[in-house]
């Protein structure tokens, strides 16, 4: 063995890229555990013997040693693609095909390879004839590439793309997050692996030299960038991969996506289990031979050549739209939703699911296929039914009932003499009375619930009605009204029972619930005032909202006030936070369908004290010009 004083750049360099990769496998030995940093090590592990076994041989001239120190190069080489592949699959988050049968066959070809670069001199698959052919100062051997060789180099090129290709893709997919690191990783790949591939070419002036050894240099230049600068394994494309992956196959809502011929393309687990058949088995076969759907499946016009649109779409007749423009049974927009019941697996009997369909598209905007999401609403739907039931024994049973207890409330107090029995069959009439108009609202309620679309309502008309509904339900009240800006359009465009609702309960609850103890009064009688006005909000002058149709943030304030006996402040806390009170005075409900009825037209309600008596109901009631 002889050394030469002063070793020659190519080895030099060969020994520098080694030491690199040991540096940067120490650096990064404290994440282990993260994804992609054990095979990342095993990367390093691999760039040190191939660096330190080629830069060590460029300085040995015996000839078994040399020979020996060639043949652990070439490990390096074998399992520095094996290696990388196996990080890139793993830090962009596919760690199940690290485990599958195809990455197993890559790992058992590196193991094949290693057995026949150890057994080379018997059979010669990697190289034969090796002599020694020095350039530069440095103990380069010449030899003849035999097939295994050729097809290791090719092997390895494969799977180096194919990490690149990974993270590459990464870069692509998840913008900004993990470019740096993903840029830098892939990078730093490309020097020795193109170095590699023109030496097993014998391509350069000085073929017997292998470059790639001191390609490593820039390669550990780059990853150290990666960790370092960019914090490569404090966050890694995993994170983002597994989210993408917990919204479908974890969601417990089953999901099937299907493309434009209605076949399947994909089930999660969820969908798996209600619909009883696996992925595999369901892939590229109707839906419709699992899911009898309540809603048809919608079809997109494509364009003609000349332009316009066909009539079909892959020989299937398009859904007619309606009048309106919706789609009755097939697919709008923004999907259609409707309940579909099935019996579910493991013996939860028969559940109810709301399907929602949606289209599909890529990142042109192209459709592309559908998503079939159902959910469960069988809780919901049970409860629907109850309230139904509760609603219809408190419109019908109750009322009827109080309606005949009031009746003969009334015929008591005309036949009885007894001031006391007088009192009481009053008292009879009045509870019975409260009791029919507790099944009033309740019948408000139910309608409530029910959906119906938004129709020009005029607030001024629809304020005056209620007023004159009150006046003549007691004459003795006092309800004035004021209305600031006669000639304004009071028009917006809401639902309008639910608006009436909120309207009419506000100034019902006011005169229904007054003590007789007023002080606007001289008598202390019922005083009501209903007040209207328009605020602009902050955008004035801006002029109507172009997408939501809205007229710049306007608003109409219906205030409504009493001087009664207030709202008792438990119930208001009730209704603000949401949470269910007793029903005292019979006032509860009502401020329920207030809040209720805001709700769905999207209407504010405040609710306050008014001085030196009294209470103030602030409605803010939102301008919508077009939907």
């Amino acid at each position: 063995m002889a050394l030469d004083p002063v070793p020659a750049w190519p080895a030099v360099g060969s020994l520098a890229g080694g030491a690199g990769a040991l540096a940067l496998a120490w650096a990064i030995r404290e994440h282990r555990g993260r994804p992609g940093v054990d095979w990342f090590l095993g990367v390093f592990a691999a760039q040190a013997t191939w660096c330190l076994s080629y830069g060590t041989g460029l300085l040995v001239s015996d000839p078994a040693v040399r020979a020996a120190l060639e043949a652990t190069a070439w490990l390096g080489v074998i399992w520095t693609g094996i290696a990388f592949l196996g990080f890139a699959l793993e830090y962009t988050g596919r760690s199940d095909v690290v485990r599958s049968r195809l990455f197993g066959t890559i790992v058992a070809f590196g193991l094949l390879s290693s057995a026949l670069v150890a057994t080379n001199p018997l059979h010669g698959a990697f190289w034969t004839d090796l002599v020694r052919d020095p350039v530069f100062g440095v103990e380069t051997v010449s030899y003849a590439f035999g097939p295994w060789a050729y097809l290791t180099v090719a092997a390895e090129t494969v799977l180096v793309a194919s990490a690149v290709f990974l993270l590459v893709d990464t870069l692509l997919s998840y913008g900004p997050l993990y470019r740096r690191e993903s840029a830098a990783v892939a990078l730093s790949s490309l020097p020795p692996g193109f170095a590699l591939v023109a030496w097993a070419l014998q391509i350069g002036p000085v073929p017997q030299l292998q470059l790639a050894p001191i390609m490593f240099v820039p390669h550990v230049l780059l990853d150290a960038y990666a960790f370092d600068r960019a914090e490569m394994f404090d966050r890694n494309p995993t994170t983002s991969r597994a989210a993408e992956r917990t919204a479908i196959d974890d969601l417990r809502d089953p999901i099937v996506a299907l493309a434009l011929d209605r076949r399947v393309v994909r089930l999660n687990p969820a969908a798996e289990t209600i619909l009883g058949v696996d992925a595999e088995t369901a892939r590229d076969r109707p839906l419709a031979e699992f899911l009898d759907l309540p809603v048809r499946v919608g079809d997109e016009p494509e364009e003609e050549p000349d332009g316009g649109e066909s009539d079909r779409t892959e020989g299937i007749e398009p859904d007619e739209p309606e009048p309106d423009g919706t789609e009755p049974d097939g697919i709008g927009p923004d999907g259609s939703r409707e309940t579909v019941e099935i019996d579910a697996a493991a013996g939860a009997g028969r559940r109810t699911y709301a399907v929602s369909i949606s289209r599909l598209t890529d990142p042109n905007g192209t459709h592309v296929g559908y998503t079939v999401v159902l959910s469960d609403v069988t809780e919901r739907e049970r409860r629907r039914q109850q309230l139904e039931v509760l609603n219809r024994i408190l419109r019908h049973n109750l009322r009827n009932d109080a309606g005949v207890v009031h009746g003969y409330g009334e015929l008591l107090a005309e036949q009885l003499d007894d001031p006391e029995q007088v009192r009481m069959a009053d008292a009879i009439e009045r509870r019975a009375g409260a009791l029919a108009a507790l099944g009033e609202k309740a019948g408000t309620v139910e309608r409530l619930l029910e959906a119906s679309d938004p129709a020009p309502t005029d607030i001024r008309e629809l304020l005056n009605a209620v007023v004159a509904d009150a006046r003549e339900r007691d004459p003795d009240a006092v309800v004035e009204t004021a209305v600031e800006g006669a000639g304004a359009d009071w028009t917006t465009l809401v639902r309008s029972d639910a608006l009436r609702a909120v309207v009419e309960n506000t100034v019902e609850n006011a005169v229904d619930h007054h003590d007789g103890e007023g002080v606007k009064r001289e008598d202390g009688g019922t005083w009501i005032q209903a007040s209207l006005r328009r605020e602009e909000g902050a955008d004035e002058g801006r002029g109507a909202d172009s997408e939501t149709g809205d007229d710049a943030d306007a608003r109409y304030v219906l205030t409504v006030e009493d001087d009664g006996p207030g709202i008792p402040d438990h119930e208001v806390d009730a209704v603000e936070s949401g949470r269910e009170t007793a029903l005292e005075h019979g006032s509860g409900l009502g401020l329920w369908v207030v809040a209720w009825g805001a709700a769905a037209v999207g209407a504010d309600v405040a609710y306050g004290d008014r001085e030196p008596r009294g209470t103030r109901v602030t409605v803010s009631i939102p301008v919508v010009d077009d939907l």
